[in-house]
Order: structure tokens, then C-alpha cells, then sequence
């Protein structure tokens, strides 16, 4: 089990009290579904980078839940929960509005249709209103997307947030793993280093109303020095040097990440 930590409080960010994740809080039907050699090969050899098993225990993800993916992509845990949630809880996928990004989001899933069962899709827009029926779900999670935002500008991810504390039921939890940057680095590099610190991610959430629950250093890296020469995507999986020192970046390993809980209140 990998020990959770407490960062000192900043202007923006509260102490998240301590939360444990481990072997006997992962719902079997999220094991049989890790464990499924159904899974793509190349996405099976990233556990030992993602923790797929601790990640979704630490966000108390359970069958027979409503569980919204927030830009699935090509669909690396959609593998996960849309076959473990079929007839017993319901798989969503919130995808970009884009016609490109939609139709390669519906392209994914309906390759897989046979193995993931219908899935709702419903458009994400920074612009209009939220397609997400309010109140309606028990989790939405999100895994290396609130970068993305940041780098569409800080409205963006700001409506993201809003759009997902809408949607869930009080309660409800927010799920958010993302490319952690120390908080003693400059704010302007969120802009285009795929990093983000831990206090932006804090503040758009309280902004949106939700509490920050706890967290984990179960995706951390202490080996990530944050300050590659193509931010983020210089380590692996993107290699985007190519063959520069890629032995070197492949010993790093993927990216050090935070791994956040927040809460919907009930009242």
C-alpha cells in the first residue's frame, strides 16, 4: 500500500484530511476488469505507471454506480470501468465537443461495443450549457485533461468544473489525477509544459463549490524533475524527443502525478 501525503497549506489550498486506498477496498468487478486480457497490450504494460486498481479504490469508484469519464481519449480506462459497470451501473463519457474529438471518442467506443455495452456520450462545451443531466451521477473522474483546459484558458477549465459539481448527485465525488507541477515553479509554465500545480487544481474546484477530500501520492514520481526540455510529453508514453535520450527518459518513468479526491457536499 503507498503512503498518502499532506502538503502545507497555501492561500489556496486546505490540508485534505488522510485517506488510504488498498488491496481490499477495489471492487472485484474493477479487478476482473484490470485483470481482463482483453485489454490493448500496450495499455496493460502502463499500470505499473497508472494504478488503475488504487486510483479508482481512492476514488471509491463501485459497481452499480453512475460514473462519467471526462475525455476518455482512446479510452485507456474506458477498458476499465465500461465493461465493469455494464449491467450493473452505468459508464459515461463526457468527450470533447469538437466533431473531430466526438467522433473519435463514438469511434472508440463503437469498435468496442460488443465489450463495453451502450455508452451515453455526452459533448463537453466551454461555451453553452452543460449536457450533463444535473444530479444525476455518483462519480466523474478525470485523468491528465485538467492541463488541457488550463491551456485553453482558465474560463475553460472553470466551466469544466462547474459542469461536472452539476452533474453530481451531493455527495458525489470528483476524481482528479493530473501532471503534478512543485508549486515553487512559475504559474505562466501551466500555460504549456502539460504540469499543473496542486493549488490551480484546489482553486477551480472550490471556485465550482466542491470540498477537497483528500489525496494520494499513488501515481507520484520523485524521479520527475518537472523541467524537461518538451515539458511533459518529453517522458514516456509521448517520447517526443524520439531516440534523444530516450534511455534516460524510460528509466524516469511516466510523469509525477497528483492524485486529488473532492467532494459535492450534501448540504
Amino acid at each position: 500500500m503507498r503512503h498518502l501525503f499532506l502538503v502545507a497549506a497555501t492561500a489556496f489550498v486546505a490540508l485534505a484530511p488522510l485517506a488510504t486506498a488498498n488491496a481490499e477496498q477495489v471492487d472485484p468487478a474493477i479487478t476482473k476488469a484490470i485483470a481482463n486480457p482483453a485489454r490493448a497490450e500496450a495499455n496493460r504494460a502502463r499500470d505499473v505507471y497508472r494504478h488503475p486498481a488504487e486510483t479508482l479504490a481512492f476514488f471509491e469508484v463501485k459497481i452499480g454506480q453512475a460514473v462519467v469519464e471526462f475525455y476518455p481519449g482512446s479510452g485507456w480506462y474506458t477498458e476499465i470501468l465500461a465493461p465493469a459497470l455494464r449491467g450493473n451501473g452505468r459508464y459515461i463519457a463526457h468527450a470533447p465537443g469538437s466533431e473531430r474529438g466526438l467522433n473519435a471518442v463514438k469511434a472508440m467506443l463503437e469498435k468496442n461495443n460488443g465489450w463495453f455495452g451502450a455508452v451515453d456520450v455526452f459533448p463537453f462545451s466551454p461555451t453553452e450549457a452543460s449536457t450533463l443531466p444535473a444530479d444525476t451521477v455518483d462519480r466523474v473522474l478525470t485523468f491528465r485533461n485538467v492541463h488541457n483546459l488550463m491551456m485553453q484558458g482558465e474560463a475553460v477549465a472553470a466551466k469544466a468544473f462547474a459542469d461536472w459539481y452539476k452533474a453530481l448527485k451531493p455527495g458525489g465525488i470528483l476524481g482528479v489525477v493530473d501532471h503534478r507541477m512543485p508549486e515553487t515553479m512559475e504559474t505562466a509554465l501551466e500555460q504549456k509544459s502539460g504540469y499543473v500545480k496542486k493549488s490551480t487544481v484546489v482553486r477551480l474546484a472550490n471556485a465550482a463549490g466542491f470540498e477537497l477530500a483528500g489525496e494520494s501520492d499513488i501515481n507520484a514520481n520523485p524521479k520527475d524533475t518537472h523541467d524537461w526540455p518538451d515539458g511533459v510529453w518529453t517522458l514516456p508514453p509521448t517520447y517526443r524527443l524520439g531516440d534523444t535520450d530516450r534511455a534516460k527518459y524510460q528509466a524516469i518513468g511516466e510523469s509525477d502525478r497528483m492524485t486529488l479526491k473532492f467532494l459535492k457536499p450534501k448540504g
